[in-house]
Parts: structure tokens; sequence; C-alpha cells
């Protein structure tokens, strides 16, 4: 699986990924840090690429496009600070994998993960 993290997500996450084997890139290392959200996704939806952000616009354009991909995990955290969200994915990310490789949003809080299938249907 490969991760895109978004500008909100430390360096530090991108290195906690790169330990577990995972490919992972932030979006300053392409040269996308002021990117739109909208060509964030469509770069990881070309790639098969999870995105990680704590940006709801993200839930709000797979919403608009009824896409199945890709993925998003969104972190609404009252500690953001990296050595939370690796811990909340150390422990989480065994039991969230199949979601985000068959095509998920995940909500991240702190006491309590949500996760939708894609794509996301108006109700």
């Amino acid at each position: 699986m490969k991760f895109l993290l978004d500008m909100p997500l430390s360096p530090k996450t991108t290195i906690f990924f790169k330990d577990l084997r995972y490919e992972a890139i932030r979006v300053n290392e392409l040269g996308m840090a002021k990117s739109k959200d909208k060509e964030l996704f469509d770069y990881a939806s070309e790639r098969d690429m999870v995105i990680l952000s704590a940006d709801l616009d993200f839930g709000n354009i797979l919403a608009y496009t009824q896409s199945n991909k890709p993925s998003v995990v969104i972190f609404r955290l009252q500690d953001p600070s990296p050595e939370h969200v690796n811990s909340l994915l150390s422990s989480n990310l065994p039991r969230i994998n199949e979601d985000l490789m068959i095509g998920s949003i995940v909500i991240i809080e702190d006491f309590e993960i949500r996760v939708r299938k894609l794509p996301i249907i108006g109700e």
C-alpha cells in the first residue's frame, strides 16, 4: 500500500510508514505543498495511494465525485503530535488495512474510528 501525506501531517509520520516498509511520501516532497486538494486527490487516485490528512475537504471531494478511490484517512485529534498520530496508526492500521485496500474513508478521532466504504452516495 502507498500513502500520500498531506501537509498537516509531520514528516515523522512519513518515516514511520517507511519503517513499516510502506511506500509513503509527503506532498512537499513532490513539490505539491501548495497544490489544491483536488490536485492531490487526482494524484493519489491515479497512483492508487491512500491520502492521510487532517483536512475534511477530501471527504467532501469523495462525496461530490462519488469516486471509489482513493481511500482517505482523516485525523480529527485533540493532540495532533506525530507521536500520537503514529501510535494511533500503529494500533489501528492492521484493523483498517483491508478497508483502505477496497476503498474507504476512515475518520480517526481520539476515542473512535469510523469507516465508510466508497463510493459515498448522497443520503
